[in-house]
């Protein structure tokens, strides 16, 4: 008999879907830096982030002129949708398709739509960064790995937002970092970090330094780091020993090649209970973090269901 956690936690192995996973990464990125250009700052660049929505990947709405517009992945329908607060809309079917071709059409919809997009038009966080209109070689689309993919997000979009819950401290959304490809949520212990010395590919050294300014502890999920793609956490600067700690659940471990802990999603999707798997994983390595890094926990800390006995007002 198929249990609601093997229906609910879909198995998508990484390399069926690499072509597919790479191409997907470039067109969120089209439109991550789509938002970038319009949204105001906020602290570690939170501004230019995607959010997973009940049908894909979506922008929320960006500010623009006296109104807004949203764009978003449907990948149940398999198309993106652009949406004005003018009433006007455009769609674009999502198909095996060369990014320079979905870059051209996507800037030809927001035109229509008289919206100007000045974006850099090169990835970053990859190497090569092969210029949008510049790279046929990413022209993949499998609807179902993509739809796959997007629940997974949705599952650890879920979990990741029920452990979000129980800081009080200064804490990110549970958001989706085109960059990386990875959603995440940072918690942040209310100190200076040391200024982040940079490293990464084709992306500037002053973009890490304000991402890493503050002392934190960051979990997430990305398609890599297992065959089924993996859960992580790190902090940031790591806390002497924190490596070595003791976290769980059995199947997670600390990754000399990706300097954080991970859990691969094929160990959380095959326990007994997924949720309650990760929700360990993620509390044990932030423990982790916070304890050897000296947190203020009970300040940072409380019970999200504090108020759930009161009665109603």
């Amino acid at each position: 008999m198929t249990s609601p956690a093997t229906t609910s936690w879909p198995s998508l192995r990484v390399s069926d879907w690499t072509d597919t996973r790479d191409t997907l990464h470039m067109w969120t990125q089209i439109v991550g830096k789509i938002r970038m250009a319009h949204a105001p700052l906020l602290n570690h660049w939170w501004q230019v982030t995607l959010y997973v929505s009940p049908r894909g990947l979506t922008t929320s709405a960006i500010p623009y002129g006296t109104g807004a517009f949203e764009i978003e992945f449907d990948f149940i329908g398999h198309r993106l949708d652009v949406r004005s607060s003018s009433g006007d809309t455009r769609s674009l079917p999502l198909r095996p398709m060369p990014v320079a071709e979905f870059y051209s059409r996507v800037m030809a919809m927001l035109d229509e739509l008289g919206i100007e997009a000045p974006i850099r038009p090169h990835p970053n966080e990859v190497d090569p960064a092969i210029p949008f209109a510049e790279d046929h070689h990413h022209a993949s689309y499998d609807g179902e790995a993509a739809g796959l993919f997007w629940r997974q997000l949705l599952q650890a979009n879920r979990v990741v937002g029920e452990f979000r819950s129980h800081f009080v401290g200064k804490v990110s959304p549970v958001h989706f970092f085109w960059g990386g490809m990875d959603l995440a949520c940072t918690r942040f212990s209310g100190r200076s970090a040391p200024p982040h010395p940079g490293g990464v590919p084709n992306c500037g050294d002053w973009v890490m330094v304000e991402g890493y300014s503050r002392e934190l502890s960051s979990c997430g999920f990305w398609p890599g780091g297992g065959a089924e793609g993996a859960f992580y956490s790190y902090a940031y600067p790591a806390p002497d020993g924190f490596a070595e700690q003791q976290i769980g659940p059995d199947g997670a471990y600390f990754s000399t090649e990706f300097q954080q802990f991970l859990l691969p999603y094929e160990v959380a999707r095959a326990a007994p209970d997924p949720d309650r798997a990760v929700a360990e994983f993620l509390r044990t390595t932030y423990e982790a973090a916070a304890d050897l890094g000296n947190w203020d926990r009970p300040a940072l800390e409380d019970n999200p269901f504090r108020w759930h006995h009161t009665p109603a007002v």
